[in-house]
């Protein structure tokens, strides 16, 4: 019975990755102004012309220009689990990006949810994983979302701030290499790609490729980045987060790296929760500060 719902969910998965032929994709808000916090459906641009790949839109009371917040969630190399994985929201996080005064975008990758379509950030088995590649992919969906939303009136050209997690924040460090005016600081939440190698638990493929990729993002970097991982997280410890801020700021990169305490039974998904960001509620107020335009820093 098992072997015949998965080949019996075979063809969902093959139009969930097949990009829609002869559809016209159009771009921009696909829905009312919701609660909370004007939520609003979005289409933004993808790697693939063809598809439009499905955001979540926050936003302050009033007309703005407000800064932009991007976050870009984590993913899996399961392929069933990426199809079935429901829109990001990171609700607690984006109330505290809101409260300060950042209108808010959660794109949904290629290979997701609802936007379906090839899974471009693919890593590759784990002898030969290929991080940066894939860290880079990341990086240009991140990049193209960010891009198109800077065009719209009620959004701040400059000083946007990029908020990864896990695989998210891996291509956020890849992103750290674009133009320090658009994008003023990456908050990098526990990030890295190959942790749970073989769903076991302090285990990551190849790290030593990982340490590589970080390396090379590193050497290219202009953007500052905060990194922040909990205590327990089993996917990227502490210890070797620490050693992938230590060879991405050998690289040549500017990291502030920062341990919080544990939340919860697994620390990697802490962001996600209310408990969470409140935990990270000082790192995360010190870095969205810092990366204020000099006229609007406090004293």
């Amino acid at each position: 019975m098992r072997l015949f719902n998965i080949f019996a969910l075979l063809p969902v998965l093959a139009l969930l990755m097949a990009s829609p032929l002869c559809a016209q994709v159009t771009f921009g808000s696909s829905g009312e102004e919701g609660e909370p916090l004007r939520r609003q459906q979005w289409r933004v641009p993808s790697p693939d012309t063809d598809v439009a790949a499905h955001a979540l839109l926050f936003r302050p009371v009033g007309a703005g220009p407000f800064r932009l917040a991007v976050i870009a969630h984590a993913s899996t190399q399961n392929v069933l689990r990426r199809a079935q994985m429901p829109q990001p929201e990171y609700r607690a996080l984006v109330a505290f990006l809101v409260a300060h005064g950042f209108a808010v975008l959660v794109p949904e990758r290629l290979g997701h949810g609802a936007t379906g379509g090839r899974y471009v950030e693919d890593q590759g088995g784990c002898d030969e994983a290929d991080y940066a590649r894939s860290g880079r992919a990341t990086a240009t969906e991140i990049s193209l979302a960010l891009d198109f939303l800077r065009k719209q009136d009620f959004v701040r050209q400059d000083s946007a701030v990029v908020l990864g997690h896990s695989a998210g924040g891996w291509g956020a460090l890849a992103l750290a290499n674009a133009d320090p005016n658009a994008i003023s600081a990456i908050i990098a939440l526990a990030p890295g790609r190959g942790g749970h190698a073989n769903d076991e638990p302090n285990r990551i493929c190849a790290p030593q490729t990982l340490l590589a990729a970080v390396a090379e993002f590193g050497k290219a970097a202009r953007i500052p980045v905060t990194w922040l991982v909990a205590t327990n997280d089993s996917y990227f410890a502490p210890a070797f987060s620490r050693q992938l801020a230590d060879a991405f700021r050998g690289g040549g990169g500017k990291v502030d790296f920062r341990t919080l305490p544990a939340v919860g039974s697994e620390g990697h998904w802490m962001i996600e929760s209310e408990a969470g960001v409140k935990a990270a509620s000082r790192e995360l107020g010190l870095a969205l500060n810092q990366s204020k335009p000099a006229a609007a820093k406090k004293p």
